[in-house]
């Protein structure tokens, strides 16, 4: 049967104890091992919740970029059009020749040299059908019964519209005839459709100004 201690040595083991519980309690505080109550512990509103509560930054606006403005002085009207001044002159010259091949006439030469020189300067599809559409064999016909020779001269007035394939130009036609009683003129204004077939401008419609040729293809 154990041996019960004595008054004495319960005193100084229970002593022990209470030192030992002291001292594990302050390892704990200073190790900082979770649970003991360390302030070097995870704080759930620390460093996380402070990242948490910051904004976040937004992207920078981005200033107009204002667009260089032209001064009237300085502007080049022929750089708003889609052709240059060059193939402006160069349409215009097309249908100038197929004007004044149109008021050309020599009643003693076969219709078809009259209209092959304006055949060679018309579209494939209008050249077809020039001697209806234009009314060029009318007047053909009607110099050959007057036994006329007639000379044709055109001169270009303005433009009419374009776009980026075709110009519709505005003419001054003469056919002048010499006769008996002098020299006689016929014709008047005349619209002339020209387009870009190929690279190269051709007549597409040619008709009097008031007939309403806005070069409608």
């Amino acid at each position: 049967m154990p041996k019960s201690l004595s008054e004495g040595q319960q005193r100084l083991v229970f002593g022990a104890l209470v030192v030992a519980l002291v001292a594990c309690g302050i390892y704990l505080s200073v190790a900082g091992i979770p649970g003991g109550g360390s302030d070097s512990g995870t704080d759930p509103s620390g460093s996380a919740g402070a990242e948490q509560g910051q904004e976040i930054d937004q992207p920078a606006a981005v200033p107009p970029s204002p667009i260089p403005a032209t001064a009237a002085e300085d502007m080049r009207v022929l750089d708003w059009f889609p052709f240059s001044e060059d193939e402006f002159k160069a349409a215009a010259a097309t249908a100038q020749g197929f004007a004044e091949a149109y008021g050309t006439i020599d009643y003693s030469e076969s219709p078809e040299t009259y209209f092959q020189s304006m055949e060679e300067l018309a579209t494939e599809e209008y050249a077809q059908t020039l001697a209806q559409s234009s009314g060029a064999g009318a007047h053909w016909q009607e110099m050959r019964e007057q036994q006329a020779v007639a000379e044709g001269r055109a001169n270009v007035e303005s433009v009419r519209s374009f776009d980026d394939r075709s110009i519709v130009f505005l003419l001054t036609v003469q056919s002048i005839t010499e006769g008996e009683n002098g020299a006689t003129e016929d014709l008047g204004e005349y619209s002339v459709t020209v387009m870009d077939d190929g690279g190269e401008w051709r007549v597409f419609d040619f008709q009097p100004a008031d007939a309403g040729n806005l070069g409608d293809r």
